[in-house]
């Protein structure tokens, strides 16, 4: 569906990305996986088209997607944005699901899953980090573009919103869409995720199912045992 191939990306003598690769299947969960400061959202910015990229290209079918036309395939939604902070929680949910034309009974179905009926009044910028999380999740979920890139979609939830939202996710995966999660924690990263892309200083050090990944970096362990291993 997605293809992206030598992605590089510099902030004046900081390099983010060093020719990063990837490509994004049908129905799927990826994983992009590193600790605070590895590329992750400068790689999802880049494939969004928010940020120019010193080298690389994106690809959707086979064809080269211009980052002008790459809102036509996927919808990203960064971490910690406060659309509209003025506007209450169920305007922001009721403009999305107006605006994307979504499904009659989508976004009761939303808020009921997320926990977010007795959060409708209040003002998107009054909201505590996790509800913000949860309904920039609701405003994501609620568009129609067939590749979601979502931004630590976990952080700030606690286990029991976590396993909700991982819930959720696998649902979407299983109606059509293919999401792309940007993700420090791993475990929750190897609950989730039917691929994973592992990002260190930039550079991909793995890329392929938990499994493969093991085989690569020689260990049995778990996500986190293989990612030391392979960096």
């Amino acid at each position: 569906m997605l293809e992206a191939e030598g992605i590089s990306k510099s902030f004046g003598a900081f390099k983010a990305l060093e020719g990063a690769a990837l490509d994004v299947r049908p129905r799927e969960i990826l994983g992009i996986i590193g600790p605070n400061g590895a590329g992750k959202t400068t790689l999802l910015e880049s494939l969004a088209g928010l940020v120019p990229v010193d080298a690389g290209e994106v690809r959707s079918h086979g064809r080269a997607l211009a980052p002008h036309r790459r809102k036509e395939a996927l919808f990203y939604m960064p971490d910690g944005a406060r659309p509209f902070g003025e506007q209450t929680a169920g305007a922001l949910i009721d403009l999305f699901a107006d605006l994307y034309r979504a499904a009659d009974g989508r976004k009761e179905v939303l808020i009921e899953r997320l926990g977010l009926a007795s959060s409708l009044r209040k003002r998107a910028e009054e909201l505590s980090k996790g509800t913000l999380k949860r309904l920039l999740l609701a405003m994501g979920l609620l568009t129609p573009q067939q590749i979601l890139l979502l931004d630590e979609p976990f952080d700030g939830l606690d286990p029991h919103q976590v396993r909700a939202v991982m819930a959720l996710l696998r649902e979407t995966r299983e109606a059509g869409r293919s999401l792309v999660l940007s993700i420090h924690q791993l475990p929750d990263a190897e609950r989730v995720c039917d691929r994973l892309l592992l990002l260190c200083a930039g550079k991909v050090v793995g890329f392929g199912t938990l499994d493969e990944l093991r085989a690569k970096a020689g260990s049995a362990g778990s996500l986190e045992e293989v990612f030391f291993a392979l960096t």
